[in-house]
């Protein structure tokens, strides 16, 4: 359900409401992240010319507030009319294309000329029989009805449906505009910034709007002040500092004294061993060495990562991250002879 209209245009949201719907983007013009995009579908829809599309790229990159936003402007308070939107949470097999999508793009409206909008969101969940039906669907019902498939990974949508849509690839947010509409909405929300906050909430968040703004949100209700400290204790994940100083152990110290090291801090600060590879690997670029010795070092953290995302033992794991520093260490001592 649409949430009501104040008098001045603007959503009246719940003020209670998650901050990542209230101040989730309207109109076109609120999507300033995407310019090129942006501008692109404006010219579509004001000609009256949208093709089918295809959004793709990471999550909380904008791509079903976009369509959102289109939809909005094309039909005004007649969306629940003129627009279907599915995703995830529903059924994705064969047979939700053949009756709930072709039942709703084989109807015209009575008081309308204009085209229906079918949303498929997390179209990369549908299986390949669903994908193939649709392919003849789309074509079928060009005439009345426009489809826009969203998806975080191209690849698992089948080269058929690809060549039916215009693509259109949404990267992660860049660091600017997250930072702008962070401002935004710690100014209207009166939150309380510590030094380092904003810079921790942009780094947490990697160019994920939502993660960015749930994190803002956790951090606000947690603990009162966002800051540096704040934020990564919100999110369980290691400090800058502490991972500067498990880097520095993991290239100075004894195997044994290391291991230890990190096993204590993982239990003392409750650290993920997943997130201290993760953050590890900026300072195997960061620090000077030859390219030999980086490709196994960079290999080796990736070989760690896939076998945590698998279950294993973290202190097993634990052992082989110390491992791979300490051939590595050798190797850079070899090379320095």
């Amino acid at each position: 359900m649409e949430a009501p209209i104040q008098s001045n245009g603007k959503l009246a949201l719940d003020k209670d409401a998650p901050w990542v719907e209230k101040y989730r983007p309207r109109t076109l013009d609120d999507v300033a992240a995407h310019k090129e995009i942006v501008d692109t579908i404006k010219r579509l829809v004001k000609e009256n010319r949208l093709p089918h599309v295809l959004f793709y790229g990471p999550p909380g990159t904008g791509k079903t507030s976009t369509i959102l936003a289109v939809a909005r402007q094309l039909y005004g308070n007649a969306v629940s009319n003129m627009v279907l939107e599915l995703n995830a949470s529903d059924d994705r097999g064969i047979n939700i294309v053949r009756q709930q999508v072709v039942d709703f793009a084989s109807t015209r409206t009575i008081f309308s000329k204009q085209f229906k909008l079918v949303v498929l969101d997390e179209c990369d969940a549908m299986t390949k029989d669903a994908q193939f039906a649709l392919r003849r669907v789309i074509e079928k019902y060009t005439r009345n009805t426009r489809f826009c498939l969203i998806c975080n990974y191209v690849s698992k949508i089948i080269p058929a449906l690809q060549s039916r849509c215009t693509r259109f690839r949404f990267p992660p947010l860049p660091g600017d505009y997250v930072r702008e509409r962070l401002q935004y909405v710690i100014e209207l929300e009166g939150v309380k910034l510590g030094p380092g906050g904003m810079d921790a909430l942009i780094t947490l968040g990697a160019g994920d709007m939502r993660r960015t703004l749930n994190i803002l949100q956790a951090t606000h209700m947690a603990s009162g002040e966002v800051s540096e400290q704040t934020a990564y204790l919100c999110t369980g994940s290691p400090l800058p500092t502490d991972i500067e100083a498990i880097a520095q152990a993991l290239f100075n110290e004894d195997f044994v004294d290391v291991f230890e090291r990190i096993g204590a801090m993982q239990i003392a600060k409750g650290l993920a061993l997943v997130d201290i590879v993760q953050q590890l690997l900026p300072w195997v670029f960061r620090i000077g060495m030859p390219a030999k010795v980086r490709i196994a070092l960079v290999e080796a953290l990736g070989d760690v990562e896939h076998r945590l995302a698998f279950g294993t033992s973290e202190r097993l794991q634990l052992g082989s991250l110390v491992a791979a520093f300490a051939t590595a260490r050798g190797e850079l001592i070899d090379a320095a002879q």
